[in-house]
C-alpha cells in the first residue's frame, strides 16, 4: 500500500526538473491573469494524484477525463504565456551559445549600440522629455520584429533626433503608436504593440507604459516611453518599468541591454 513512498535517484532527479520547470513557467506568468489559473490548475492535479493514489476509480476516471480533455483549454488560456516560454526557452540558450562561440572562434566582441545612435536617440528623447512629448520607441535585438513592424509604416531611415521628435508632433500622421527601431535605423513607426495583462503595473501608468510592458513580455526587445503628462522618461526591459533620471541613465540603460543580450 505504501510502495509509492520509495523514493529512487531518478525520482528525486524527475522532482527537480518538474520544479524548475514550474518555476521557469511561474516566471513567465507571475503578475498576470494567468497566475491563478495555473495554481487551480497545479491543485487540480494534485487533487487527481491523490485519488488516483487512494484507488478511487470512479473519482480518478472522471478527474483523468476532465484535466484530459483541458488540455486543449490550457493550450487556448495559455496561448501567450506558452508563445513566450517556447521564445525563452530557445532563444536565450542558443543566443549565448552563439555569442560564446564567435567570441571564443572569431574573437569578436559584442559591439553594444553605435556611438552615433546613443547620441542621436538619447538627445531626441530629452528634447521630447522636456516639450512633454509623448512618445514610444521600441528597440529591437534578436528579433527583428516584423510582425510589429507590419502593423505600421515602413521608415528605414538613418537615425537622427530631429526626425524621431517630428515623428512623435502631435499633429504628426505617424505620432500615434510606436517607432521601432534597431540599432543602426529607424525601422517603422505607428506600429501597433500588444497591451500587457499585469495588473501589478501601476495606475499612473498610461496606455504607452503597458504596450511597452506588453512588447517587452513577449519578446527580447526593450522600449522608451515619455509621458505626455509629466515628461517622465521610463525604460522598460523584460516587463519591468525604470523611472529614469538623466540622459546618462538611459545611455547606460541602453547599452547595457545590447551588451548583455
Amino acid at each position: 500500500m505504501l510502495e509509492f513512498i520509495n523514493i529512487h535517484l531518478i525520482d528525486i532527479l524527475d522532482i527537480i526538473l518538474v520544479a524548475l520547470l514550474i518555476y521557469q513557467i511561474y516566471k513567465l506568468i507571475r503578475g498576470t491573469v494567468a497566475m491563478s489559473i495555473f495554481i487551480g490548475i497545479i491543485i487540480l492535479y494534485i487533487i487527481w494524484l491523490v485519488v488516483r493514489t487512494l484507488h478511487m476509480e470512479l473519482l480518478s476516471a472522471i478527474m483523468g477525463q476532465v484535466l484530459g480533455v483541458g488540455v486543449l483549454a490550457i493550450i487556448i488560456i495559455f496561448q501567450q504565456e506558452i508563445r513566450r516560454f517556447l521564445m525563452h526557452l530557445g532563444n536565450n540558450p542558443m543566443k549565448k551559445r552563439r555569442n560564446f562561440l564567435t567570441r571564443k572562434l572569431f574573437g569578436e566582441e559584442n559591439k553594444g549600440v553605435p556611438l552615433a545612435t546613443l547620441d542621436e536617440l538619447t538627445q531626441a528623447v530629452r528634447k521630447m522629455s522636456e516639450t512633454k512629448t509623448g512618445a514610444l520607441i521600441v528597440m529591437s535585438h534578436n528579433s527583428t520584429l516584423a510582425n510589429i513592424t507590419e502593423t505600421g509604416d515602413i521608415i528605414d531611415a538613418v537615425i537622427n533626433r530631429r526626425l524621431i521628435e517630428n515623428l512623435f508632433f502631435k499633429n504628426s500622421p505617424l505620432h500615434d503608436g510606436a517607432l521601432v527601431m534597431n540599432p543602426y535605423k529607424l525601422v517603422a513607426a505607428r506600429c501597433t504593440l500588444p497591451i500587457s495583462e499585469n495588473p501589478n503595473i501601476p495606475p499612473r501608468y498610461g496606455m504607452r507604459h503597458r504596450a511597452a510592458v506588453g512588447i517587452t513580455e513577449q519578446t527580447d526587445a526593450t522600449a522608451i516611453v515619455v509621458s505626455e503628462e509629466t515628461g517622465e522618461i521610463s525604460f522598460v526591459k523584460e516587463g519591468e518599468i525604470k523611472t529614469i533620471n538623466s540622459i546618462t541613465e538611459l545611455r547606460l540603460a541602453i547599452e547595457n541591454s545590447y551588451t548583455a543580450s
